[in-house]
């Protein structure tokens, strides 16, 4: 049975985006934060967030909306430990306070931010577009070539073979986080190698 076109879009819509790592890694390096366009800038200086349009104006559309994506997502996901303060011309890590800092999920910025639909794409290209992402960054964390087999991937997230995509998913994002080399315990290795695992685990 092939997917139907929601259940394709409902998908994308849910997908890790790769630049998610790569903010992680920028930010914890910058206690001072970045406006949205300079977060941009340190991206494409470190090649990892190429030109999507030959237009500069659906260029600067795309890149910003792949980089808000990043942050809301990277901001549900750092919690409870640190708050990730997400507004467009402040960007930056703070220590967590639960009674000032909450996600909103009626936040309509949010909500259009983690709308794939809303960065004016087919499906396909949005997935066209994170393979992209995702290969730029596995060679950039040294974890380009697979080397493991899918029972050995699997086990290194904690999951057998009946894992579902939904728990492949969760333990990735568990375990990239946990060992995450600019985090407090992290490992450069593990990280590289929870990588390794993702990027034949992930379709």
């Amino acid at each position: 049975m092939t997917e139907s076109t929601n259940d394709i879009i409902q998908s994308t819509r849910q997908a890790d985006n790769p630049l998610l790592w790569s903010v992680l890694h920028v930010l914890q390096h910058r206690a001072d934060g970045f406006k949205i366009h300079t977060l941009a800038a340190r991206l494409i200086e470190a090649d990892l967030m190429p030109s999507f349009d030959d237009s500069p104006e659906k260029d600067l559309f795309k890149r910003n909306f792949l980089l808000m994506n990043a942050l809301f997502q990277l901001q549900e996901l750092l919690l409870p430990e640190q708050w990730l303060q997400v507004e467009a011309m402040d960007i930056q890590l703070l220590p967590y306070n639960p009674r000032e800092h909450q996600i909103i999920d009626s936040d309509p910025l949010r909500e259009y931010y983690l709308d794939w639909s809303h960065y004016e794409a087919e499906v396909g290209e949005v997935r066209r577009l994170l393979e992209d992402f995702w290969q730029r960054y596995a060679y950039f964390v040294g974890a380009s070539k697979v080397t493991v087999s899918r029972t050995t991937a699997l086990k290194s997230f904690g999951l057998n073979e009946w894992a579902t995509q939904k728990e492949i998913r969760q333990a990735w994002r568990r375990l990239a986080l946990r060992w995450h080399p600019d985090r407090e315990g992290g490992d450069a290795e593990k990280f590289r190698n929870c990588c390794e695992a993702w990027s034949l685990l992930k379709e």
